[in-house]
This record gives structure tokens, sequence and C-alpha cells, in this order.
């Protein structure tokens, strides 16, 4: 028997499920043993399941080919199996907040991908690297729940992992005014070029939701625990908009900033590339070595170039320069779908498990 945590992964077929599986092959903590999803694929192979749909660049690993997947609405017969769930179930808002307390209840810690339950008060929404310190509140959402061991805990949205570090690494200098500006890829919708033609050559000036998860959640990932819940932080106010672009992996934020104490160029960009927490000084198997790096380069970041930066968990800031209203603005580049999906829940879960509060069942 291995001796690895027993990882199941609900949503598996999706895109953020397919992206679960793919970062989880090889890990030396965990390993996926079951896959769930909808009632349409349960019964069948995984391989059977996905069909054509699978689309990472990477194959389809061998060891879960033949994993039959299970139906994701029997979650006393899923959780029997597991050590602790990643979720990237897709259903409705509240369907998925239920499913997931469900899941917690069968004393299962849920590692989630969603945004169902980013706002309930007592379930921490960590960047290990910023606010790992709030994974504390689980001990207060375990007595709501009634239990002893099972959980959620979240990841916030893909969309703040190109400036909310860098927020972070600035709070000395008191930032309180943002402007930012998200292109966000495709993959964002868990779409592929080939499942949708309209956004080659396009750009769309709408994602649904995407607004005021941008502007809000940083002020979630910057507050602090008070009496047993998060209290998000006053500041920075942050307005933002958020257009879809023809990429498919990389969401790319232009980003303006005003700091009551002014710092020098030279300040800032030592914030950046010294700031580290959690991840770095546990040295977790999926933490990048240098999570925010500065490139000098006028022309960078790139998406093409740079998106897969620290296999996709780190961040590249570039073009940081004193603006005319603002006091700075800068130009932020993450992967979507690792940094900001199932990679960040995966060191998560990696934080989880270094802090004690993920083990074996």
């Amino acid at each position: 028997m291995s001796e690895k945590l027993r990882v199941g992964i609900l949503g598996a077929t999706g895109m953020v499920g397919q992206r679960f599986i793919s970062l989880l092959e090889n890990h030396p903590w965990f390993e996926v043993v079951t896959l769930a999803a909808s009632p349409r694929s349960a019964g069948k192979t995984y391989e059977e399941a996905v069909g054509g749909r699978w689309k990472m660049d990477t194959p389809m690993p061998e060891a879960v080919k033949n994993i039959v997947v299970m139906n994701v609405n029997e979650v006393e017969k899923v959780a029997a199996s597991v050590d602790f769930v990643f979720s990237a179930v897709d259903m409705t808002k509240d369907e998925i907040k239920a499913i997931e307390e469900e899941y917690a209840k069968t004393e299962t810690p849920v590692v989630s991908n969603n945004s169902a339950h980013r706002w309930t008060p007592d379930v921490p929404m960590v960047i290990p690297e910023i606010n790992a310190d709030h994974f504390k509140v689980i001990e207060s959402q375990k007595k709501r729940l009634g239990t002893t061991r099972g959980f959620i805990a979240v990841k916030p949205n893909c969309s703040i992992q190109s400036y909310a570090p860098c927020l972070a690494a600035w709070r000395e200098f008191e930032p309180y005014e943002v402007v930012a500006t998200t292109y966000q890829a495709i993959s964002g919708a868990g779409k592929t070029f080939k499942e949708w033609p309209e956004m080659i050559e396009n750009v769309i000036p709408y994602i649904g939701g995407e607004e005021e998860k941008s502007e809000q959640e940083p002020l979630r990932i910057l507050g602090e625990v008070k009496d047993g819940v998060i209290v998000k932080a006053a500041e920075p106010v942050i307005t933002c908009q958020c257009i879809r672009i023809p990429v498919l992996n990389g969401h790319t934020a232009a980003v303006f900033v005003k700091f009551r104490k002014k710092p020098t160029k030279e300040q800032l960009i030592e914030k950046l590339v010294n700031f580290k927490g959690l991840p770095q000084e546990k040295e977790l198997p999926s933490a990048p070595k240098q999570f925010i790096r500065y490139m000098e380069e006028d022309n960078r970041p790139q998406v093409k170039a740079d998106v897969n930066y620290e296999n996709g968990m780190g961040i590249s800031i570039g073009r940081l320069r004193e603006d005319t209203v603002y006091d700075y603005k800068f130009v932020g580049l993450s992967h979507n779908t690792v940094r900001g999906a199932a990679g960040g829940a995966v060191l998560c879960a990696e934080s989880l498990k270094a802090l004690g509060y993920i083990t074996r069942k």
C-alpha cells in the first residue's frame, strides 16, 4: 500500500478536473484513486467518459484511463474511498455549496476550485504565499459542520492572480486605489479554440461575474481572521474590467496603483522578488522557488514566452513605471488553469497537509 494520501477528484471529466489529473501524475504526496463526475459519465472508464474531450497538452496518464468513474452524487460511496477530495464540479452555485458540505460532513476535507464557498465566512479562500494563516478559520467551520476532520477550503478566482500577489508584497506602502483590466484566456471558460471558434481573431468585452470577483476577492485574501470568520480588508478599493481575448492559457492584467506611502520603483521591485510564504519556507512539492519575478524587458511578460514560468505556478510582472494619473502602473501574467485553478488548489492541499489539517483517514 502506497504511503501517499488517497485523492478523489469531483468533476473529473471537465477541463479543471483534467488539469488536476495531469498535475497529480507522479505527485510525491497524493495519489488519484477515485474519479467522480455526473451520472452520465458514471460507470464508464475515465478514458471512455472523456472520449475525444481530453484538453491537456500532455497525454492522459495511463494510471487513470481504466478507473471507473463514480457518480459524484453518491457522496458516502465516493468519500469512503479517499482521504480528501478536490472539487471542480459543474453545477449551480447552490448545488455546489450543498454537495461540498455533504462531502465535508463525511469527514472528508474538500479543496475546491469552485467559487460557491468563496464568501462563506468560515471557509478559507487562500493563495498560500499570501494568507495561509486564514486556514485557522477551519476550526470554527468544523464546529459549525459538526465534524472533526471534514472541512472546505477554496482558492480564489484565476483573474486576481496576476495582480493580488503584488498588492500583498507592497502592503507596507499602503496601496489604496487600484484600476485593473484583465485580458483573459479562453481556457478560463473551460474551452479550447476547437470548441469555441468564434473566439479566433475576436475580443469579447464581458465575462459573466468576473469583474465583481476581480474587485472583491483580493480584499478577502488581504483580510484577517476575527472571531472565527474572515473579515475582508477595507483597502485598496479596486475597479476592474475583464476582457476575453483569443489566447488559450494565460491571464494578463494591466494595473494602475495609488499608494499612501509612495515608494521608489526599486523598492517595489525588491518587495516583489523577495516575496515568499509558507510554500517556499516548507518547500512544498508544487511551490515555485521564485513566486514573483520581475522582467526588465519592455516587451515582457508575454503569454507565449512566459505563461509556463515555474511550471505555471509563478507570477511574471513587467513594465513597472511611474504614471501621470496614478503613482505606478505595471503588467502581470499568470497561468489561469495552473496557478489560477487546479495548481493553486493542489498547493492549498499541500499547505493543508503540511499544517496537519489533511491526514490519512
